[in-house]
C-alpha cells in the first residue's frame, strides 16, 4: 500500500484527517477514491492501515482500520555537521543518511563555512520523503543550526572528523551505539580553535581514512560506519 505522513496521527483516534499537503497528493495526484486503503506513518514508529471515509481535494478524512508499533530504537546516530554552500549536496545527504538509518542531524555554525543560513522545512521534506520510500518508520530529527561552540557545550563527550595531521584514533575504537554525536566540519575544515573547543569538552579526534572527503561524504561515511557498528 501507499504511504503517507502525518506527525499527529495517534492510536487514540478511530478516524484521522490529513494534513492539506497530503490529502491533495492522494486526491488531485493519485485519485484516490472512498474505502481505498493507505498507510500512514507518523515518524515515531507507528504504522497506521487506513481506509479513506470522506475526501476533499483538501481534506482527507481516514478510518483507522489497524496500527503497528515498532520497537523504540536501541541506538542514536547523530551527525553534527556544517551546512555546505550548495544546498542540494546537503539535501542528498539528508536524504541517504535518512534512508541509512541516521536518528538526529544538527547543523553547525563554524567559522570556515560560507552558509550560514538554511531552510529546515524544504530539509525535513527530503527526509519525510526518503523515510517513505525506504519504508522506515522512524523520521529522523532535525535541529536547527547552532554555533559549534553551543553545541558541543550541550552535547559533550563525542567524535570529531577533521583533516589536520595530529594524532587521531579508528572509528571503531571510540564510537558508542547512544550518546555519541559526530562533528562533521564544513568545506573548510574545523579550524584548531575549535577543534580544541571539542577535545576540551570531551571530543576524540577519528579518521575517516587516507582520503580527503567532501563534507557530506564525510557525514553518510560516517552514518554508514556507525550503521555498521551497531548492526
Amino acid at each position: 500500500m501507499r504511504l503517507f505522513f502525518d506527525p499527529n496521527i495517534n492510536a487514540s483516534l478511530q478516524t484521522f484527517i490529513l494534513s492539506e499537503e497530503e490529502s491533495k497528493h492522494i486526491i488531485r495526484v493519485l485519485r484516490m477514491k472512498t474505502n481505498d486503503k493507505l498507510v500512514v506513518l507518523n515518524g515515531k514508529g507507528a504504522s497506521f492501515t487506513c481506509e479513506i471515509k470522506e475526501y476533499h481535494s483538501k481534506k482527507c478524512e481516514l478510518r483507522i482500520l489497524k496500527v503497528d508499533q515498532d520497537l523504540p530504537l536501541d541506538y542514536s546516530i547523530h551527525i553534527a555537521i556544517g551546512p555546505t554552500k550548495q544546498m542540494d549536496r546537503m539535501e542528498w545527504f539528508i536524504e541517504k543518511a535518512t534512508e541509512l538509518g541516521i536518528t538526529e542531524i544538527s547543523l553547525i555554525a563554524c567559522k570556515n563555512q560560507e552558509r550560514t543560513k538554511l531552510k529546515i522545512d524544504r530539509l525535513l521534506k527530503k527526509a519525510v520523503s526518503a523515510m517513505k520510500q525506504s519504508q522506515r518508520t522512524f523520521l529522523p530529527k532535525i535541529n536547527d543550526i547552532v554555533d559549534l561552540k553551543s553545541f558541543v557545550k550541550s552535547n559533550p563527550n563525542g567524535l570529531i572528523a577533521h583533516c589536520r595531521d595530529e594524532d587521531k584514533h579508528t572509528f571503531h575504537q571510540d564510537f558508542s551505539k547512544t550518546n555519541c554525536p559526530i562533528l562533521i566540519g564544513p568545506e573548510g575544515d574545523f579550524t584548531k580553535e575549535e577543534i580544541e573547543l571539542a577535545l576540551n569538552n570531551g571530543y576524540k579526534a577519528i579518521t575517516l581514512g587516507e582520503n580527503r572527503l567532501r563534507t557530506e561524504t564525510a557525514g553518510l561515511y560516517a552514518c554508514m560506519f556507525a550503521k555498521t557498528l551497531i548492526e
